[in-house]
């Protein structure tokens, strides 16, 4: 990307949201280690990625970005993979009927173990602790040895999110994404369900049209992509010793790649335009996410675009925007302005998660399903005044029946938290509350091609 560029540049930058590892010549050795193994991703899968990327950019295709808060070592089994991938497929299939187009599919998946913090510190019990800032780093029993920055971690992460990504490959590959049986699952979803009225009629019209393809001859026997799907992962780029590790020379091209990940993201903490994490991604071929916080102003967000995406290039740069129900109208609007007035290529994403997190009468961290809706609908609001493409949805959420965050038509009440509430860092949404959203996306985006269509 460019010729100044070398992947340990970010390491003369400010560096922000980082451990400070107590052995430095453990992390010497680990950091070797991880530069001898195979990269995770392929570039030429992360140029496919961009390219689709740069159709939804243009109202072509959809984004849908999903998975964990956090991965765990200790949640690490196929059940929780497959699990999220699948209610991933359903919301996908539910999201392309009601798009028209094909739908982006990336997990937050195979190396999303890092986590910024807003302290240093935090209190657990009546004890003062170093913050867990996830299991790529240090621990989360809360003792002062597990929360010690242990550089071997890394080693670990890696070795999951291989594990991760070999399975996802087979299902993605291997005849489990297969359209009609994953749409099976969706009827699932809403059999025999009261309130639920409204998507057994979109869950009808996805059959009748899977049925009449079927009898005009189009198939999983000559229609490749009704058996298969691209699937993509991706993570905050947060641990940078890790990214220089995996950073790769593309053979093909001579630009160098981010082999952790198809894409990864800087979170809204640490997009210091002169920051190490921006240094750092600045110069891998990989789609690149940008996370867009109330804090960030239109000169900022220029400036970062400018350095992020040189060349202008269409699905080089996704703009992950994140400011919460009842804000976004005040943000927004002007980010969407400067952007179009510099005509700047970026793809619009909501992140309607981060700026909705609360804390709930019986003392848990939640996000209400209300307000995570308001948060979209508020999002297509304003990019159908502006007359521009509202890209994408970026969601936390996990194939588990949790009970993290709170609403849905299957209610999860604040009393209801304790029941199944098996995050260590932020709330997800359930399997059920995933795809009752996907059905609302769907309605949203259906309702914009159609007033599309009337104004032709």
């Amino acid at each position: 990307m460019c010729a100044e560029w070398t992947k340990s540049g970010w390491r003369e930058k400010p560096r922000i949201q980082m451990p400070d590892y107590p052995d430095a010549d453990a992390l010497q050795a680990v950091e070797a280690k991880l530069a001898s193994y195979p990269p995770l991703v392929f570039a030429g899968e992360a140029r496919r990625l961009r390219g689709e990327l740069a159709a939804a950019s243009e109202g072509k295709a959809f984004l849908l970005q999903g998975g964990d808060c956090a991965e765990s070592f200790a949640d690490f089994r196929a059940d929780n993979i497959r699990d999220t991938f699948q209610v991933m497929l359903q919301m996908a299939v539910v999201l392309t009927f009601g798009a028209k187009c094909p739908v982006v599919k990336i997990g937050r998946m195979a190396g999303q173990f890092a986590k910024p913090r807003s302290s240093p510190v935090e209190k657990v019990g009546d004890r003062e602790l170093p913050s867990y800032r996830g299991d790529i780093i240090n621990g989360f029993e809360p003792t002062d040895e597990s929360r010690v920055p242990d550089p071997n971690r890394m080693l670990q992460a890696y070795m999951q999110a291989a594990g991760t990504l070999n399975l996802l490959r087979a299902f993605s590959q291997g005849g489990f994404a297969d359209i009609n049986r994953v749409h099976s699952w969706t009827l699932d979803f809403t059999a025999g369900e009261e309130g639920y009225a409204e998507y057994h009629e979109l869950a009808n019209r996805i059959s009748e049209s899977l049925q009449f393809m079927q009898a005009a001859g189009v198939n999983d026997h000559n229609a490749d992509s009704l058996h298969r799907v691209n699937f993509y992962t991706s993570h905050e780029a947060l641990l940078l010793e890790y990214e220089q590790a995996l950073a790769r020379v593309d053979s093909t091209t001579g630009v160098p790649v981010a082999g952790s990940g198809h894409m990864i993201w800087i979170g809204d903490r640490t997009r210091q335009v002169d920051g190490a994490h921006v240094e750092f991604c600045r110069g891998v071929q990989n789609p690149i996410g940008l996370k867009c916080g109330p804090t960030i102003s239109e000169s900022d967000l220029l400036k970062l675009i400018d350095t992020l995406n040189p060349k202008n290039e269409a699905g080089r740069l996704t703009l992950i925007s994140r400011f919460g129900a009842g804000n976004v109208g005040e943000h927004l609007p002007k980010l969407i302005r400067a952007v179009e007035r510099e005509g700047r290529k970026v793809l619009w994403c909501c992140d309607p998660m981060h700026g909705n997190t609360i804390k709930s009468e019986t003392g848990y961290k939640t996000r209400p399903f209300e307000r995570v809706l308001r948060e979209v609908r508020e999002f297509f609001a304003i990019h159908a005044a502006e007359g521009t493409i509202p890209g994408g949805v970026h969601f936390e959420m996990t194939g588990r029946d949790v009970t993290e965050c709170t609403g849905g038509v299957r209610a999860v009440l604040d009393e209801n938290l304790s029941d199944r509430y098996h995050t260590a860092c932020d709330p997800r949404l359930n399997a059920s509350q995933s795809l009752e959203l996907a059905f609302l996306v769907a309605d949203m985006l259906h309702n914009r091609r159609e007033a599309q269509r009337a104004a032709v």
